[in-house]
C-alpha cells in the first residue's frame, strides 16, 4: 500500500497548553515519531505529519473539545475527565502525569477521617463534582465551596474548613499545615476519544495506530535492553536469570570460542540483580540501554 492509499481524514489531537500534563503528553508524541511543527512554545496549533494536527487547549478542556467533536482525541488527566462528566472513551493509560485527588483538612483540626466531618463543614475545592459525590456516597453533608488555583490557602483565609485538591508527594499539605485525610481519586494522564471514533472507517485505523504506538513508548519505558558474552557452559542458567520477553536470544560470536552473545529485554528494576548474578556465572561485555519503544 502507498502512502497515498493510507492517507484518510487528519485525525486531530487536543493537547495541554501548559501546566503538568503539557511536557508529558508532548514528549510521548515525539518519542513515538510525531513531531510538532511549528515548535513555537505558543503556537495555539502544530502539525504532526500528514495524519494527525495538534490543538494547544486549556488541560480541562480536553474532554469538552473531545466530547464535541471539535477534537477527535486526546491527552488529559484522569481527574479532569471524570470532573466533567463528558462521555468519552478511555483508548489508553499512558502512566504520567500521577496525583492523587485527596481530602485534606488542618493538622491540629478533629478531622482524622471522614467519619468525623461535621455537618456543613466548608470544603474548598475546583473538583466540585467529584468532591460533591465522594461526600454523598460517604453520606457526609458538607457545603461545597467551588474555587480556582490553590486550594490549600482556603483554609488559612476562613475560607473553607478543609480542601479537596490534587497532591502528588503532599509536600505542599504539609507546608500550608494540612494532612490528608481520604484518596478521593488516583490519577494518570489518559489518551481520550470521542465516543464512536473507533468505529469511523476514516479514523479507526490512524488512531488504532496512534494509540500503538503510545503503548510502545509506555511499555519501553520499564524496560532495557541487555546483551552480554556468556560462556556457553552456563546457557541452562542463562535462561533462569535472563526469562525476557520470551527467553534470552543466543547469537554465536566469530571467533568468540566457548562464548555466546545473550540478548534480553528486563524490567528496568531488576537490572541491579541481572548483572550481579551473570557476573557470577562469568559472563563479560555486559551493556544495558534503554529501549525507544516496545511492540510485544
Amino acid at each position: 500500500m502507498g502512502p497515498g492509499e493510507r492517507r484518510g481524514r487528519v485525525i486531530r489531537i487536543a493537547l495541554p497548553n501548559k501546566g503538568r500534563l503539557a511536557e508529558g503528553a508532548r514528549t510521548v508524541l515525539e518519542l513515538a515519531g510525531l513531531e510538532f511543527e511549528p515548535r513555537a512554545e505558543r503556537a495555539l496549533q502544530a502539525s504532526l505529519g500528514e495524519e494527525f494536527h495538534a490543538l494547544f487547549v486549556r488541560a480541562e478542556d480536553i474532554p469538552e473539545f473531545v466530547a464535541d467533536g471539535a477534537a477527535d482525541v486526546g491527552i488529559t488527566g484522569r481527574d479532569l475527565v471524570e470532573e466533567s462528566g463528558r462521555s468519552v472513551e478511555t483508548l489508553l493509560d499512558l502512566g504520567f502525569g500521577r496525583c492523587r485527588l485527596v481530602f485534606a483538612a488542618r493538622e491540629e483540626g478533629r478531622i482524622r477521617s471522614v467519619d468525623d466531618i461535621a455537618p456543613g463543614t466548608r470544603v474548598a475545592t475546583s473538583f466540585p463534582r467529584l468532591a460533591g459525590r465522594f461526600f454523598r456516597e460517604a453520606g457526609r453533608e458538607v457545603a461545597i465551596v467551588p474555587i480556582s488555583g490553590a486550594a490549600e490557602v482556603a483554609p488559612h483565609l476562613g475560607v473553607a474548613d478543609a480542601i479537596v485538591d490534587l497532591v502528588s508527594t503532599g509536600s505542599t499539605l504539609r507546608t500550608n499545615g494540612l494532612r490528608e485525610v481520604a484518596t478521593i481519586l488516583d490519577s494518570t494522564a489518559l489518551l481520550i476519544a470521542r465516543r464512536g471514533l473507533t468505529a469511523d472507517p476514516g479514523a479507526a485505523r490512524p488512531v488504532g495506530e496512534l494509540a500503538a504506538a503510545l503503548e510502545s513508548v509506555i511499555l519501553a519505558q520499564e524496560k532495557r535492553y541487555l546483551m552480554a558474552n556468556v560462556p556457553r557452559g552456563a546457557l541452562a542458567e542463562l535462561k533462569r536469570i535472563l526469562p525476557g520477553l520470551n527467553g534470552p536470544t543466543i547469537v554465536d560470536i566469530l571467533n568468540g570460542g566457548d562464548l555466546v552473545a545473550a540478548h534480553a529485554v528486563v524490567d528496568r528494576r531488576d537490572v541491579y540483580r541481572v548483572i550481579a548474578e551473570l557476573r557470577e556465572v562469568g559472563a563479560t561485555g555486559i551493556l544495558v540501554t534503554r529501549i525507544e519503544r516496545l511492540m510485544p
